[in-house]
């Protein structure tokens, strides 16, 4: 399914490097858990993080249940770059810049739906759903000039592909092949869209909102930030369900941090802690009776993890959460806002009931009015804000939490440590940052964990 383009253009390749950028290496040093606050306030760090994460990086821009037929598509963004994913007559998947060639109005204002074609508002430029200009209005005066349509097709994306119903997509021609960029990580993807034969779908629609905070906060606490549950979601968890989370660092079941390459997932083996969280005893069956069916599809580890107290973040700007069932990406709006795209993932062939009690779950849990969103939002909005002061600025922020707790005498795949009262994966999420942000190229990305799973992993390694 992968679809490659040109190179980027010269101009795109050679920009200066900003003052702030020369200097990232004395803003980190995470050998002592310690970074700068400037990474989230400095306009040029990010306008750099446009170009080297965002215009670089696989992203994710949809999933295959929300395109299934010929001229299905979604409109999203890849950093602040609106994309069209459309399905093709042949099925394969092809993305687009939302952009007109002519004068750059976008070619479409709907979120997803089904087209013959695309035409821009302005000048009636319309683009069949393989990206071609197919005409415009008033097509005598363009031919007069000798214009040629074929030059003048929707730029697409450089690289699209899929792994497990999960549609990623590079707008860089020389990014590494998707397997590669996911690695052993793949592994722990399986777990949950690949516990069930059919895989999973989105159901519900997406939800839109907006958080006055920078991206990468968002990303981190979902790359492995358990402690923070016990104390901003006490209350929160109370009243969903009358229980308190104020010990979750201390559960008895077997617990780790795992990450490559930037992504990270935090996990213990309790099967249905997150889903507990819902207050529906419906769903944690279902999981329960699922779990025999999943350690004989993908062994005993991942079996515990289908619903249990976990996080996700797939470098730089995706995550979801099993059990709770939100999947959820972080769209850049500046230093010091996002855009956040919400939906609920469920396993396709669950029943219909199931499935709406895991969409409601996430609307009362995670969206805008949800309990636990709104403790998030404030907390990763204030940890924003505050660093408008130039001294507070001078100030370097902690991530030292579970230095020296690396296991190495394990079969799990990726950088494993033990526990999931660590910082292991912030660490990892915040390296791969400063090595992207540094790398003119991917070539120069330094191959810091180098993938040994096949290209498929389902059975257990461990």
């Amino acid at each position: 399914m992968s679809q490659h383009n040109t190179s980027l253009p010269e101009r795109l390749k050679r920009r200066p490097v900003a003052e702030a950028i020369a200097r990232l290496d004395r803003m980190m040093d995470l050998d002592k858990g310690r970074m700068s606050r400037d990474i989230f306030w400095d306009r040029d760090i990010y306008e750099q993080e446009l170009e080297k994460i965002f215009a670089r990086c696989w992203l994710f821009v949809g999933h295959e249940s929300q395109i299934p037929k010929s001229g299905d598509f979604v409109s999203t963004y890849m950093g602040e770059d609106n994309v069209i994913i459309v399905r093709q007559k042949d099925n394969s998947i092809r993305g687009f810049l939302n952009t007109c060639p002519h004068r750059g109005n976008k070619v479409t204002f709907a979120d997803l739906g089904n087209a013959r074609q695309f035409v821009c508002n302005y000048h009636g430029w319309a683009f069949g759903i393989d990206g071609g200009l197919k005409g415009m209005h008033a097509s005598e005066a363009y031919e007069a000039t000798g214009m040629d349509k074929n030059e003048h097709s929707l730029h697409p994306v450089a690289q699209i592909d899929s792994y497990k119903g999960l549609i990623f997509a590079t707008l860089d021609p020389n990014a590494p092949p998707l397997a590669e960029y996911l690695g052993d990580f793949r592994y722990y993807l399986d777990a949950i869209f690949d516990m069930d034969e059919g895989g999973t779908e989105f159901v519900g629609g997406c939800v839109k909102s907006v958080i006055q905070c920078n991206w990468k906060y968002a990303s981190e606490n979902f790359v492995g930030d358990i402690l923070h549950a016990g104390w901003t979601h006490d209350s929160g968890a109370k009243a969903m369900v009358g229980g308190s989370v104020a010990e979750v660092h201390k559960l008895p079941h077997e617990s780790y941090q795992v990450n490559f390459n930037g992504h990270g997932w935090e996990f213990n083996q309790d099967i249905v802690g997150n889903c507990a969280t819902l207050g529906d005893k419906d769903l944690m069956k279902y999981l329960y009776v699922l779990q025999p069916k999943v350690q004989e599809r993908l062994g005993e580890v991942r079996s515990k993890m289908i619903g249990a107290i976990s996080s996700c973040t797939l470098f730089p700007n995706t995550s979801f959460l099993p059990g709770q069932n939100t999947f959820r990406t972080w769209h850049p709006r500046g230093p010091g806002q996002i855009e956040l795209h919400t939906w609920t993932f469920v396993n396709k062939k669950a029943p219909q009931e199931i499935k709406d009690k895991w969409r409601k779950g996430t609307m009362m849990t995670f969206s805008p009015s949800g309990v636990f969103e709104m403790d998030d939002g404030e907390n990763w909005e204030y940890s924003t804000k505050t660093n408008a002061g130039f001294v507070t600025r001078q100030q370097d922020l902690y991530l030292g939490l579970g230095q020296n707790t690396r296991i190495t005498d394990t079969d799990l795949p990726c950088n494993v440590f033990r526990g999931q009262v660590n910082e292991a994966n912030q660490r990892a999420f915040y390296q791969r940052w400063l090595d992207l942000m540094k790398a003119q190229e991917w070539q120069d990305v330094p191959q810091r964990d180098v993938p040994t799973l096949p290209t498929t992993s389902t059975k257990e390694t461990a």
